[in-house]
């Protein structure tokens, strides 16, 4: 029997759920440091960027002022990052162009071995869906440039707020028609599912390498005496154990 039963869909963490945002930036910033002689740290360029990104958004989550459109957050992230002494000089190197450019990795962010076959398999069973921070168009982007099948993409720019804001999950349940326990979370970042639980969402962890630097720690299922609904290795395991 399947561990939930009365899901019929799941909805997405994105950014290092399904995707290696660690890596794919970094592949990216390699090649541009080689392409203009430049040598640096890049791994700890992206924590940079990602600390950033998820300071912006917790911090406007819980009201602050700041754009809700993560291109512009992204943006103004990089910008102040090559303002920084030891990036300063790589920075000196890149154009416009070539700063919007480095801009958009994240909208061709390569996702983890088993995010499209497990995706593709899960499609067949329950509706499948983001919940992501993402802007909308970087989503589209994104799902096209990763083969991710998503039935339709939620992101947190169309409910005025960002996760770990409840509004944000609400509102992607309301737009499937669905009760909060006919929904399940799916991520690698114990905050977002929790935040999923106080409206009433079921929970999947997803175990992810690199996502640890949340400070995430051992997650177990409540069967294991733990705070999530289930806990699975892979997109392929999460289907194989709906199917049942």
């Amino acid at each position: 029997m399947s561990p939930l039963p009365e899901v019929k869909a799941l909805l997405f963490d994105v950014f290092g759920t399904v995707v290696d945002w660690r890596g794919s930036v970094i592949r990216e910033l390699e090649l541009l440091g080689k392409l203009h002689d430049f040598d640096g740290d890049w791994n700890e360029f992206a924590t940079t960027w990602r600390r950033g990104y998820l300071e912006n958004t917790r911090r406007i989550a819980q009201g602050g002022a700041g754009s809700l459109n993560v291109d512009v957050m992204h943006r103004e992230i990089l910008e102040s990052i090559l303002e920084m002494p030891q990036w300063k000089a790589f920075g000196e190197k890149l154009t416009k162009s070539a700063r919007d450019n480095l801009n958009l990795v994240w909208h061709r962010l390569d996702g983890w071995a088993d995010s499209t076959p497990g995706l593709y398999a899960l499609k067949k069973q329950v509706v499948i869906a983001t919940l992501s921070n993402g802007n909308v168009r970087l989503l589209i982007d994104m799902a096209k440039h990763a083969d991710l099948p998503w039935d339709t993409v939620f992101s947190s720019e169309l409910f005025d707020s960002f996760k770990p804001d409840p509004k944000v999950y609400s509102g992607g349940i309301k737009h499937l028609s669905l009760e909060p326990h006919n929904c399940a979370m799916v991520a690698a970042h114990v905050y977002d599912l929790q935040a999923a639980a106080t409206v009433g969402m079921r929970t999947v962890y997803i175990p992810r390498t690199g996502e640890e630097f949340l400070g995430v720690a051992e997650v177990r299922s409540k069967a294991e005496g733990g705070d999530v609904d289930l806990v699975v290795k892979s997109f392929i395991e999460l289907a194989d154990l709906l199917s049942q």
